[in-house]
């Protein structure tokens, strides 16, 4: 049977990728050099594949930046404002989409959250409508270099209904419309890939969703017309993240000659899939995790295939990863310094590409003896390190209601806050972090290295803090941050100082376009044997008399940017952290810290796709939060954040965190988030983004005041805060500074207007 993963990650095994696109991005290589560097990532992705033994080698997975960017350049779908009117779209077009132009003052596109995932896209812009002109040379390319190796090639493709629905606010027409358009334009493609190819993967993860009946109807026409266009390979749709549950029949009437299950995620999908499916439809049997780094069950997934071979035959069946394998690691043979107990049971990119081969070979003879030495690994990895902390698991069973509310509420706690405060309207601050530039990289990786004493190290460290608070004391900010040079990353660093963490050398994941995270992991119960950050926020604040703000990182964040133990529910890790977050709240308290901010920044992500499971997850998560933060006095002021996410439909849930100010990311939006404040009267402080930190562009002066003006519609002055969307730690200095003093100068313009013209 065919063996196939979803997309395999892009950034090489030592981010190549990223450093091939900052090196062009800051003028140091040409085009044709960022190019080369692509086509030997390729060429190496798909010798892991063929290594692995996959039939299917997956071809169009590869982006610069994001596939989403990707698939709009093929399809020649570029806004108007980026001045590319005909042609294939060059490099310094496809980055300032994606960056914006800082030259031009030109704003990049929109980005958020891919579905549950803390990877980011870039949202399509389909207002107007489509001028679609097709470039399907890289994608030919592609698939013609695999064929030269020997192997079939598998492309795939982001569909047009995810296209479209992933897209800025369209109307119900201007939807159908762009849909019209597209359909034609998939055909197109259809008919010039010909017999090239056996399959194309076309991904539609919007299935994940809960669709009403008129978007199903569409989606169907849509695929439909596309497996009945007579020409071109198979098609092989794929859904993941979530059963497709209700989509389920919409699915099954579209003619499409396989689909694909995502079984880590939507099991329940498979019985009725089978009852259900048409006689000559494959079905990819999606049985091995692509967002985790533990190892499958291999006793398990045979079952499931040979049940599946029973019911259909095994022509019929596919055995692939659960959804794209760019949420995993590359390859664990990087890691020579975890415990090797643990590494028993883990799997990385590389190793779960040859877990798919294994599993679609179930009658091979070595199945038993593979099955015995994966059951033997798997229980190595439960038994290692210190898994169980019986002294966390009786605190968490004495939590009470009491434990999670706060002593007085908001009204009297902002009047006592702002007594001891006494902050000016529209107080200025910043997210947290400040650039950690090569200097900062440089020294932590000589500290490591044991290049440089922990004494130096320190003494370093202080400085950066000194000039970085020295800096905000320059440009003017009300209150004022440490800069987190400490920090190598807001979850990794904690995690360090951790009980019931570990952590890779390499396990770097793409979060979006250059970024990129080393996820820890969670394989045992948490704890904090000791304070995490008193002594540096003690230091910053010896600096300066202006208000510090401490920086923690939330429970719910701590869990979805980790790769989270599979032996325990979601739930039961995340009270854990909190706890863990509770316990530094409080010694930063008794330090006399007045201000104390609990980044949730992954609070929205990590809510279930599926509306029946929303409402569950929120409440523990909501829960988790104020576990971690309302042990505190009606002095101290609780911050929280979040970013680059859609708020709007649960903001009646982000007041119950009852966080006294909450920043939230606005401003590549045009503070459209701000309409979830027009309809529901939000009781606490809010800091809504005023320019957007993952550009290099610096705002000008007016369009921050015309966002803070816009922001004051929906938002009364005595609530709002004036802040960046997001921490500054991936810019400049020669960035951050001039926007910094801009958003300063815009406040206290805002400011001059107030107190000239009083509400009433």
């Amino acid at each position: 049977m065919f063996s196939h993963i979803l997309g395999f990650p892009r950034i090489g095994r030592n981010r190549e990728l990223k450093q091939a696109v900052e090196r062009f991005q800051r003028g140091k290589s040409d085009p044709a050099a960022l190019r080369q560097v692509a086509d030997d990532l390729k060429q190496q992705h798909w010798q892991d594949q063929i290594h692995a033994g996959l039939s299917l080698i997956t071809t169009g997975d590869f982006a610069l930046y994001d596939h989403v960017l990707d698939t709009l350049c093929l399809l020649g779908l570029v806004p108007k404002r980026f001045d590319h009117h005909k042609g294939p779209v060059p490099p310094a077009t496809y980055f300032r989409m994606a960056r914006g132009d800082r030259a031009r003052n030109i704003p990049a596109m929109e980005m958020t959250k891919w579905f549950d995932t803390n990877y980011h896209y870039i949202v399509p812009e389909l207002g107007e409508p489509p001028r679609l002109d097709l470039h399907l040379e890289p994608m030919l390319a592609d698939i013609n270099a695999v064929k030269a190796l020997g192997h079939t090639p598998k492309p795939v493709l982001l569909g047009p209904v995810s296209l479209v629905h992933l897209a800025k606010k369209l109307s119900p027409q201007q939807r159908q419309n762009r849909l019209d358009a597209l359909t034609e334009a998939y055909l197109a493609i259809l008919k010039a890939l010909g017999d090239l190819v056996p399959w194309l993967q076309l991904d539609e993860p919007v299935l994940a969703l809960d669709l009403d009946e008129a978007t199903r109807e569409t989606a169907r026409a849509v695929w439909r017309r596309l497996n009945q266009a007579g020409t071109g390979p198979n098609l092989l749709l794929a859904g993941y993240f979530a059963p497709y549950a209700d989509n389920r029949k919409t699915l099954l009437q579209a003619d499409f000659a396989g689909i694909h299950l995502d079984l880590v995620r939507g099991r329940d999908d498979l019985d009725p899939m089978l009852a259900a499916l048409p006689r000559e439809t494959t079905l990819s049997l999606g049985l091995v995790n692509g967002r985790n780094i533990w190892k499958t069950d291999l006793n398990d997934a045979f079952q499931v295939v040979d049940n599946v071979v029973a019911r259909v035959g095994e022509q019929r069946v596919m055995v692939a990863s659960s959804c794209s394998l760019l949420h995993a690691p590359i390859d664990l043979t990087a890691e020579t310094e975890l415990d090797k107990d643990l590494v028993a049971g883990m799997a990385f990119a590389v190793q779960k590409c040859a877990e798919v081969a294994l599993l679609a070979h179930p009658a091979s003879p070595e199945r038993d003896r593979m099955v015995a030495k994966n059951q033997e690994d798997l229980t190595r990895r439960r038994k290692a390190g210190q898994v169980v902390n019986p002294e966390i698991r009786r605190r968490l069973e004495q939590v009470t209601e009491t434990d999670l509310t706060r002593h007085s509420p908001f009204p009297k706690r902002k009047r006592a806050q702002a007594a001891g405060l006494n902050l000016p309207l529209l107080p200025t601050t910043t997210i947290g972090s400040f650039p950690q530039t090569k200097k900062i990289r440089a020294k932590r990786r000589a500290f490591k290295a044991g290049k440089c004493s922990a004494g130096e190290y320190r003494a370093f460290l202080e400085e950066e803090i000194r000039a970085t608070i020295q800096r905000q004391e320059e440009l003017g900010l009300d209150v004022l941050v440490h800069g987190e040079s400490e920090r190598n990353d807001m979850v990794e660093y904690f995690g360090e100082q951790l009980d019931g963490f570990c952590f890779t050398q390499n396990g770097w994941v793409q979060s979006y376009g250059n970024r990129c995270v080393k996820p820890p992991i969670i394989f045992g119960d948490v704890a904090r044997p000791n304070p995490m950050t008193v002594g540096w926020m003690n230091f910053a604040r010896s600096c300066t008399n202006k208000p510090i703000k401490a920086m923690l990182t939330g429970p719910v964040t701590l869990l979805c940017w980790s790769f989270v133990r599979e032996d325990l529910p979601r739930e039961t890790v995340c009270r854990q952290l909190a706890l863990a977050v509770r316990d530094e709240v409080a010694d930063l308290e008794r330090a006399g810290f007045p201000m104390i901010q609990i980044d949730e920044a992954a609070l929205r992500e990590g809510m279930p796709l599926r509306r029946v499971d929303q409402n569950i997850y929120l409440a523990w998560a909501v829960d988790a939060f104020r576990l971690a933060s309302a042990g505190v006095a009606d002095q101290t002021q609780i911050h929280t954040h979040m970013c680059y996410s859609a708020f709007n439909e649960i903001i009646e849930w982000i007041a119950k965190l009852d966080a006294d100010v909450i920043s939230i990311e606005c401003s590549r939006g045009g503070m459209k988030l701000l309409n979830a404040f027009a309809d529901f009267a939000y009781p606490n402080d809010v800091g809504p983004g005023v320019y957007d930190i993952h550009s290099p562009r610096v705002p000008d002066l007016a369009e921050i005041v015309r966002l803070l003006q816009a922001a004051l519609q929906h938002i009364p002055a005595e609530q709002l805060w004036v802040n960046p969307d997001c921490g500054l730690k991936t810019r400049n200095w020669d960035e951050c500074t001039p926007a910094l003093e801009q958003m300063v100068q815009a406040a206290r313009q805002v400011r001059l207007h107030l107190s000239a013209h009083p509400v009433a």
